[in-house]
């Protein structure tokens, strides 16, 4: 081995992209037989290249762990190890850590996990303010919290109320002037 990868992430999105259509075009077939024992063989693959992948990720673990650490951060790595239940953040630091990223790339200060609980991800979004739209940096962090963490069923987004308007009371009066008119 060269120590290189063999696939940029732009070459390996397009494998996963071609597995997923493959998934489909199996799913689509005809013979209920063959699409049976096609699904079966892809998921004893899984399987199989699953249990190898934990035994790596064990040794890692056991050698050195600044390996793991440096395996996390590439992005097909993450995936087959949320795919296979491997990961060793929790999901809850694997959410933090997917707002904190939305919150940077939007310049949304502000945004905060509130709170997982039962596979709800429960994020604060500031009221007002936001350079990006709202409705964009919402897709965003639902994007951001189920990629990180697959087992998220739902992103609850919890609104601030918008702070009142101050007014100073005296300002609803108008005053006398001197001379005895109204001023403004």
């Amino acid at each position: 081995m060269t120590g290189t990868m063999r696939q940029d992430d732009r070459s390996a999105r397009e494998r996963v992209e071609l597995v997923d259509t493959l998934l489909e075009r199996v799913e689509a077939l005809p013979d209920e037989e063959g699409r049976v024992l096609a699904v079966e063989l892809a998921r004893a693959l899984l399987d199989l290249y699953g249990e190898a992948l934990a035994r790596i990720t064990t040794l890692v673990a056991q050698t050195d762990p600044a390996v793991g650490d440096r395996l996390v951060e590439d992005e097909l790595v993450t995936h087959l190890l949320l795919l296979h239940g491997l990961h060793p953040d929790t999901p809850q630091e694997r959410v933090r850590r997917a707002v904190e990223q939305v919150r940077s790339r939007t310049g949304v200060s502000g945004i905060e996990l509130v709170g997982l609980d039962e596979g709800v991800a429960r994020v604060r979004l500031p009221a007002g303010g936001c350079r990006a739209s709202g409705a964009a940096v919402r897709a965003a962090l639902e994007e951001a919290v189920v990629a990180a963490a697959p087992e998220v069923t739902a992103v609850e987004i919890v609104q601030d109320a918008p702070a009142p308007a101050f007014i100073p009371a005296e300002s609803l009066f108008r005053q006398v002037g001197a001379s005895g008119g109204r001023g403004a």
